[in-house]
């Protein structure tokens, strides 16, 4: 099922954000959206799951509009990871079923459990089950957040940023895990990201964005030194290490020898 977005513009009161982003992604793939702060990765998550709503443009999965489903038919087909979360005093098991929200009519019912206990196996979250959300890690809370995402059945995730606050072990294991989770589960993924290597080492596709509109959407393989330094205003070169693609910045401030000395790189 491809997701498609064709000619998406928004733009707040202040400034215009998104300026005809376009772009096709067939499901089973992982797409990295990149840019600097401000760039419009976070605005166009919420174009994708109408928590904004563009002025033009079109979404559509598997050739249905998105943006005129109702807020359930959304909730169903999208699940959304968003960068920001409370720490309500729940139990992880029923922040978990609150991702049923969108099947439930009056009280959830068998199916509805079955669904959560499903996700929370995937998860490896089975012992984390009757544990208060508000006592767990950062890794803990995040893996918690993606399986109430995956309790929707959803047929794509948005995630943004989903491992920024993140150190660099949780990181990989929750990268690792949407990986799992898109190959097992048949999804599509839109993910804003920081972290290029990341991106480069875990994304089907990438998508830079560059003042509201796309300035590439390539394969990791074909990202270029160039493309990077249009983007972010920095000078790198790309090496691989041990079968894995690493940017490395070269201007700016480097440490030489032992002590704290700082020389400028020219």
């Amino acid at each position: 099922m491809i997701l498609s977005v064709a000619g998406v513009y928004f733009q707040y009161p202040s400034r215009p954000v998104l300026k005809g982003v376009s772009f096709e992604l067939p499901e089973g793939q992982i797409l990295a959206v990149l840019g600097v702060n401000g760039a419009g990765k976070s605005t166009l998550l919420k174009c994708l799951n109408r928590i904004l709503r563009p002025e033009k443009g079109s979404v559509l999965l598997g050739g249905e509009e998105l943006l005129k489903m109702s807020g359930n038919e959304v909730a169903r087909t999208v699940g959304y990871v968003p960068q920001k979360y409370g720490e309500e005093r729940l139990t992880v098991y029923d922040t978990v079923l609150l991702g049923r929200k969108p099947y439930i009519r009056w009280t959830a019912a068998e199916t509805d459990f079955q669904a959560v206990e499903r996700v929370l196996q995937v998860m490896h979250l089975e012992n984390y089950a009757l544990r208060p959300v508000h006592e767990l890690s950062g890794g803990e809370m995040q893996k918690v957040i993606i399986a109430r995402a995956l309790a929707q059945e959803p047929k794509f995730l948005l995630l943004d940023e989903p491992i920024s606050s993140l150190d660099l072990k949780n990181q990989l294991e929750v990268m690792e895990l949407i990986c799992r989770v898109v190959a097992d589960q048949g999804l599509s993924a839109v993910l804003a990201i920081h972290d290029i290597n990341l991106a480069l080492r875990f994304s089907d596709r990438l998508l830079f964005l560059k003042e509201g509109k796309v300035y590439a959407f390539v394969d990791p393989r074909a990202v270029t030194p160039g493309v990077i330094k249009e983007v972010y205003g920095v000078d790198v070169i790309l090496q691989e290490v041990q079968g894995y693609p690493v940017v490395i910045a070269v201007n700016g401030w480097k440490r030489e020898g032992e002590g704290m000395h700082h020389e400028k790189v020219r």
